[in-house]
């Protein structure tokens, strides 16, 4: 419970300053409803069912980019890092690629994919897998040499040492890296949901709730949104706490 108390009193304080804001009429009440009305409608479109759809669709699409970025990204990472010398030869376009907004590279990925299902997960998918890859390589790299020493006077061959001592050496910085590939994967996925030909998700509702004016339901999706990211990065804290507890040990 004390845990909780902070980010519970942090978020009611944004509500209180909100409804400051709307009594004081700092903007048009069509701009910035009050938080009332804004849940109500939020509300409102969940029990309808169509932000409920909207919400499965992007998690979905995020999920999908996510699974193909790390089946990518951590073999592709370990095998880079565990042979530093050719990963040093592909860092620069790792880096570059990694540094470049994903949405900059939009019109490529239109061209090559078309504007259809295959284009949003592509992209996703493709930035998320940078930083897996990058995370992961690191990770190998910077395994213990006491550790890996230890295990080649023990006889242990090349292919033993990358398993069982530089990939579990290099988890807690491979779950690092996922848990920053699936909150890119999902920013991005909202994005192309509202520019490249959507007709679900979330990105694609809040830029139709824009358009149309309802407010209400754009602050709702933007919150949904908001409060998805924040679930799957709690997800991933909680699975490097039960999984890699001997990370730093």
């Amino acid at each position: 419970m004390r845990a909780l108390l902070p980010p519970v009193l942090g978020a009611l304080a944004f509500i209180a300053l909100w409804q400051v804001a709307v009594l004081l009429g700092v903007a048009d009440p069509v701009l910035l409803p009050s938080p009332a009305e804004t849940a109500r409608d939020t509300w409102a479109a969940l029990s309808t069912g169509t932000l409920a759809h909207d919400l499965w669709r992007t998690v979905a699409r995020t999920l999908l980019s996510f699974a193909i970025a790390s089946a990518i990204g951590v073999p592709l990472g370990v095998a880079l890092g565990a042979r530093e010398r050719l990963y040093r030869a592909v860092e620069f376009v790792v880096d570059f690629f990694r540094s470049t907004p994903a949405s900059a590279l939009f019109p490529l990925f239109l061209v090559l994919f078309g504007t259809g299902e295959a284009t949003k997960i592509a992209v996703a998918a493709f930035g998320a897998a940078l930083v897996i890859l990058f995370n992961a390589a690191y990770g190998v790299m910077n395994a213990r040499r006491t550790r890996v020493l230890a295990a080649r006077v023990m006889g242990a061959g090349p292919a033993r040492i990358l398993v069982d001592v530089l990939v579990w050496e290099a988890l807690p910085q491979i779950l690092v890296g996922m848990r920053q590939g699936v909150s890119l994967a999902l920013v991005i996925v909202v994005v192309a949901e509202m520019f490249i030909g959507s007709t679900d998700g979330l990105g694609q509702r809040v830029i139709n709730a824009q358009m149309l004016f309802e407010s209400g339901l754009m602050y709702g999706a933007i919150f949904v949104a908001g409060a998805l990211g924040y679930a799957l990065n709690l997800l991933f804290l909680l699975m490097e706490k039960r999984f890699v507890h001997w990370s730093g040990k």
